[in-house]
């Protein structure tokens, strides 16, 4: 909305993480029939005929359409789910498991993908193995949920002390490191087998490589907004890697779904109508929420019509 990665399209309308229920399938459509619970998640279409999207790989697609703030093949800008309605592709529809609520499963359509296919695809989902999960918020505290779940010992690195209790007795963390306490960071130093990154402020990463293992991994799916400093010798010394994940294609999300659904993993949320988003903006911007506000658009349309 502010421009901050200088590629906005005014007037812009956000909204990804689309949970609803499907109300008419156009005459081609298989996958879907009205009642069905579905989800959109961060992209509405691509070319669908490049390498990678035949191999499922639709959000590495040169031809990318972002479900909002994107120029659509038609030359229309796409504005996202804060709608009455929104009309998709199917192949870039998930079907929302009978478990898996609207609300709550929601914001998995972008959060947990987002770490659920590094974890996967970077071997940080194997039981028994330790992942650290950087930064408590909407990523991380999914993060810790998918490890946990995936049967690994789990550790949140974060610079607010207070998030202790949090990540440990209601978030099921193994562990807590306070990144800027020097003793819990050295008392962690080469324990994990990789790292979650979810931070985007400007953070030393050396430090935070220093918690890996030999030939341990850490894996960006945060986005500071300025180049990271990494020291040669953080990374050569013990074989380390440092790598980015960017969401993940539809078949890698309708199995994170399938498995969050399974193992009852659901976002912390809290709904509001579309009436409260400007206060939501500016708490969001204090990082007021635990850990995602979830806006309520059929019931507040339905409060609409009932006052007109």
């Amino acid at each position: 909305m502010k421009n901050e990665w200088n590629n906005s399209i005014y007037p812009i309308v956000p909204g990804h993480e689309i949970a609803g229920v499907v109300t008419e399938v156009g005459k081609n459509v298989a996958k879907f029939k009205a009642g069905d619970k579905v989800g959109v998640g961060c992209m509405v279409n691509s070319c669908q005929s490049c390498e990678n999207c035949n191999q499922g790989f639709e959000n590495n697609c040169s031809g990318i359409i972002f479900t909002y703030n994107s120029v659509d093949r038609d030359g229309t800008v796409t504005y996202g789910g804060y709608s009455s309605m929104v009309v998709v592709h199917e192949r870039f529809v998930v079907r929302f498991p009978e478990a898996m609520p609207l609300d709550k499963g929601a914001p998995l359509l972008c959060a947990g993908i987002t770490v659920y296919s590094p974890m996967k695809y970077h071997g940080l989902n194997v039981p028994g193995k330790h992942v650290g999960v950087l930064g408590l918020g909407g990523l991380g505290h999914v993060a810790v949920k998918f490890g946990k779940a995936f049967g690994m010992k789990v550790t949140v690195i974060s610079s607010s002390p207070g998030k202790r209790q949090e990540a440990i007795e209601r978030l099921g963390a193994d562990a807590f490191v306070v990144s800027k306490n020097a003793e819990e960071m050295q008392a962690a130093f080469g324990t994990m087998d990789g790292i979650i990154n979810t931070v985007s402020a400007n953070i030393p990463v050396a430090p935070l490589l220093g918690l890996l293992k030999p030939n341990g991994k850490m894996i960006l799916v945060g986005l500071p907004e300025k180049p990271l400093e990494i020291p040669p010798f953080a990374l050569v010394a013990g074989n380390k890697t440092l790598a980015g994940s960017n969401i993940g294609g539809i078949a890698d999300t309708q199995e994170m779904i399938d498995f969050a659904a399974k193992h009852g993993v659901t976002a912390d949320i809290e709904v509001i109508g579309a009436d409260y988003v400007n206060a939501a903006m500016e708490r969001l911007a204090k990082a007021d929420v635990r850990y995602r506000f979830v806006i309520d658009i059929g019931n507040t349309l339905q409060a609409m019509d009932a006052t007109e």
